[in-house]
């Protein structure tokens, strides 16, 4: 028999395109509103992986990835959603979002994005939204792709940052923050 325990809290992470990146200082400051100060924030990152979005955002399009200090748990994932949802609608110009943002979490072992859309490899998790098992990690190989993972996110700048984000969040854990 197992017996049920509380996860370990995660380290949330919060990524968002867009092709004006100077809408991303009143972005900063409704994320910041919203889940707490910043701990971590990637360079600019060029988007060049798909053109799903250039018909609704035009382009070309650049993500930025940010990392917040507070440790949220991890059944907070699709409320989190929901609210990075409101914010890209208050940045929408005639019902096309000018900034995509995608919310998820990282612990120990794996990265997490949530979504709204259902697929094979998705775990609902309420709130209309599921939880994408995007990178796992393993001791001897780091961050490891799935045959699924977005390829911006398998990308090698990619996963060099959210490796550094590891690290702080190990040592966040071990400080008990």
């Amino acid at each position: 028999m197992s017996t049920p325990k509380n996860p370990d809290p995660a380290k949330l992470v919060v990524g968002c395109i867009m092709n004006n990146k100077a809408d991303i200082d009143k972005l900063f400051t409704l994320l910041e509103d919203f889940f707490g100060p910043v701990d971590m924030i990637s360079p600019w990152l060029d988007f060049i992986y798909t053109d799903y979005y250039y018909k609704e955002m035009g382009s070309p399009l650049y993500r930025k990835v940010f990392v917040f200090k507070p440790l949220i748990n991890q059944d907070e994932l699709a409320e989190i959603k929901e609210e990075t949802n409101a914010i890209e609608k208050r940045f929408s110009f005639f019902g096309n979002r000018t900034i995509n943002i995608d919310p998820g979490y990282l612990v120990s072992s794996r990265f997490i994005l949530a979504t709204g859309k259902e697929y094979s490899h998705r775990i609902y998790i309420g709130r209309k939204i599921y939880a994408d098992l995007t990178l796992m990690y393993s001791k001897k190989k780091g961050f490891k792709a799935l045959e699924w993972t977005y390829p911006d996110y398998a990308s090698k700048s990619m996963i060099s940052f959210l490796s550094k984000v590891r690290n702080k969040y190990l040592m966040d854990l071990k400080a008990g923050r």
